[in-house]
């Protein structure tokens, strides 16, 4: 029983993220607009969110274009290609291999054990604690996927003499491990595992409580219906309570340290206070339209696939 869920999980996951990368890719791009060490900044596509200081030259102030998740995904395609929207897939099928295998099928197995046995309930305290306890192992076992992927996102938006040009997420592991030693296949790991504990936690529970409250007052039955009602509020509960973390993970796995240099970041705190310092506290929730952009559509493939390798695994 206990291996089933992790295959269930696993595949479940592998389909979502792979169907909504796309999302994801505008969703890091967006998070990344605004830090001020970029090489080029007119590369920037995205304005400071109430900053708390406003660049300027000389007496002239830089305004930055306000620009949504559907221009930037525009001007991925015109500039990069079509293709460069699904930049990093082959991590992300990695991470979900890793990551989400591990939550899902860990979730499970908690559960499962702390499931009063007479009555079939478990209460949405004890859903929450299994979902940080399996994020957390989950994003320890799956860190330099995420790493990779979120560099491979990442670097069309570089200057062209710049970008690494990955050929896959073998490829930008390799890379990574060899220009910036192993250990940067874990940087970010710290926010990578609060990040999937919070997830993981709202993701998970938020789905059981409502399917199970659903199915209790009879307002729909074990069906698309209810698991899509539940996937859609699962979802936004996760992105309402990620985003800020996520923001901070992702410019901190793509900060590039090279030898000898000093770190535009020094760690999670330190990046969140420069940025809400540089562009202020909204920019925590940069890439919050494309992450529940993305959240709604992948926890309902995610459940929906979930539930359906359910039935077919059923007498297995």
């Amino acid at each position: 029983m206990g291996l089933k869920g992790f295959v269930e999980g696993g595949i479940a996951s592998i389909v979502a993220g792979a169907s909504t990368h796309p999302l994801d890719l505008i969703k890091v791009r967006m998070q990344l607009q605004g830090e001020s060490h970029l090489p080029n900044p007119s590369l920037q596509l995205y304005r400071p969110a109430l900053a708390v200081n406003s660049a300027a030259v000389g007496n002239v102030s830089i305004s930055q274009p306000r620009v949504g998740p559907i221009s930037i995904g525009v001007r991925i395609i015109q500039s990069e290609g079509v293709a460069a929207l699904f930049s990093g897939v082959s991590a992300t099928m990695l991470r979900q291999t890793l990551y989400s295998t591990t939550r899902m099928g860990l979730y499970e197995i908690i559960k499962n054990k702390w499931t009063d046995k007479e009555t079939g309930n478990l209460p949405l305290t004890s859903k929450i604690l299994a979902g940080l306890i399996a994020g957390g192992v989950g994003a320890a076992v799956g860190n330099p996927a995420d790493v990779a992927m979120v560099r491979m996102q990442a670097d069309g938006r570089l200057p062209i003499d710049q970008r690494h040009n990955y050929k896959s997420v073998i490829d930008a592991l390799s890379q990574m491990t060899k220009q910036e030693g192993v250990g940067s296949l874990w940087r970010g790991s710290a926010l990578t595992v609060n990040r999937a504990m919070i997830v993981t936690a709202s993701q998970l529970a938020t789905y059981d409580q409502v399917k199970e409250t659903i199915l209790e007052k009879g307002v729909m039955g074990d069906g698309i219906g209810t698991h899509i009602t539940a996937s859609f509020a699962a979802g936004f509960v996760a992105a309402v309570a990620s985003n800020p973390i996520d923001v901070i993970k992702t410019r901190v796995m793509n900060m590039k340290v090279a030898p000898g240099a000093e770190p535009t970041y020094s760690g999670a705190l330190d990046c969140a206070l420069k940025t809400v310092r540089a562009e202020g506290p909204m920019a925590l929730y940069k890439g919050f339209i494309p992450t529940i952009s993305r959240q709604g559509p992948f926890t309902v493939v995610l459940f929906v696939t979930l539930e359906q390798v359910r039935k077919l695994f059923k007498d297995f």
